[in-house]
């Protein structure tokens, strides 16, 4: 367990929304721009019974949180059934942060998958995404952007909507940020994120 902590969801549809945030440890995508680099190694972190986090997430659904947030790392390197299960009791909505690379375990209210062009995500988390988030550095993010909604999109029931599409500029990326504005601009059915707890300067 890398860490836990009550915040405000700071990307994506969610933003600006009370959350208490669960990161788990490992990761093997290794993108070269992630900002929680020490969530990486699986074996330095401390483990913490299921129990523990959930008396954890209760009390942060008691102080408001709207819903509880399992991120990483890469969360789908475990096996997410039994946190799920335990979660599950608070009442409270339950979401995942994926890059998509691992089997889809537990279950889940919402899921945002940030899919990389170097790891692409397996077809079933595109399939059961509810939002596809892309950072975008350069303009052949944008070209992947598309391949990935056009994939998310192809591979649904009839009953089943479309995920939410947002393009979110790297970090201090300015090339970035002018190609997700202007393709957001021109493109309607994309949305653009920003990583709102940077700018603020919260956690």
């Amino acid at each position: 367990m890398v860490e836990t902590f009550h915040s405000l969801q700071g990307e994506g549809i969610h933003a600006g929304r009370s959350a208490f945030f669960i990161r788990l440890g490992g990761c093997a995508v290794g993108c070269s721009w992630c900002d929680t680099k020490q969530s990486w190694p699986k074996e330095v972190h401390p483990l913490l019974s299921l129990e523990a986090l959930g008396q954890e997430a209760q009390q942060a659904a008691m102080a408001g949180a709207a819903f509880v947030v399992i991120t990483g790392g890469e969360p789908l390197e475990h096996s997410l059934s039994a946190l799920c299960a335990e979660l599950g009791k608070i009442g409270v909505p339950l979401h995942l942060e994926t890059s998509g690379v691992g089997k889809l375990t537990g279950s889940f209210d919402w899921i945002t998958l940030s899919p990389k062009p170097h790891r692409p995500p397996e077809p079933e988390v595109l399939n059961a995404c509810d939002e596809l988030k892309v950072v975008v550095h350069e303009a052949r993010d944008l070209a992947f952007a598309e391949a990935m909604a056009a994939a998310a999109t192809k591979g649904r029931s009839g009953a089943q909507a479309a995920p939410q599409l947002l393009l979110q500029p790297g970090w201090q990326s300015a090339e970035g940020q002018q190609l997700a504005v202007d393709y957001v601009r021109s493109h309607p059915e994309w949305r653009l994120s920003l990583q709102s707890h940077k700018w603020l300067g919260v956690r």
